[in-house]
């Protein structure tokens, strides 16, 4: 269970992390500037397990890698929105972040209490005492994401070479 912390829509990847810290390639760094422009306490006050929740078109902008991996390093469990840009979902799927589509954030508000119940498609709102359906991942997405993202994935496919 973790906190919803409550985005709007078209938030883009240089609102999710700066162009000026794309020279930083340490995860955990990256992660100490998330959102540092919108929500200044995010960095400092988001746990582990909390999720961010927004609405239509998350992750526009450039393709870049470092916000899906600024993100996860943060420790959230997992990005709930309506939509995403595409190329930021298959960054987030790449890196092992859980990108939830969900049609229904509209009905969370910030510092909502939540939890995922992956078996089952729905996200438990208890703040409000409601459940949301979200579309579920083809199994190929299930299993990189239970790898902890493309590359491990594909280790455990084919293995070490060198």
């Amino acid at each position: 269970m973790g906190r919803a912390w409550k985005f709007g829509d078209d938030i883009d990847t240089d609102v999710i992390i700066q162009g000026k810290y794309l020279v930083i390639n340490d995860p955990e760094e990256l992660a100490r500037h998330v959102f540092e422009n919108i929500r200044p306490e995010f960095p400092k006050n988001v746990k582990k397990g909390d999720f961010v929740v927004a609405g239509e078109n998350f992750g526009c902008g450039s393709s870049r890698e470092h916000a899906p991996i600024a993100l996860k390093a943060t420790g959230i469990e997992a990005v709930i929105a309506k939509s995403y840009a595409r190329i930021f979902f298959r960054n987030a799927v790449n890196i092992g972040l859980k990108a939830i589509e969900c049609r229904e954030t509209d009905r969370i508000d910030d510092g909502d209490e939540l939890e995922i119940d992956y078996s089952r498609n729905r996200i438990l709102n208890r703040t409000k005492n409601e459940e949301y359906s979200f579309t579920p991942l083809p199994d190929f997405l299930k299993r990189i994401l239970e790898s902890g993202g493309l590359v491990n994935f594909a280790r455990s496919m084919y293995g070490e070479r060198g």
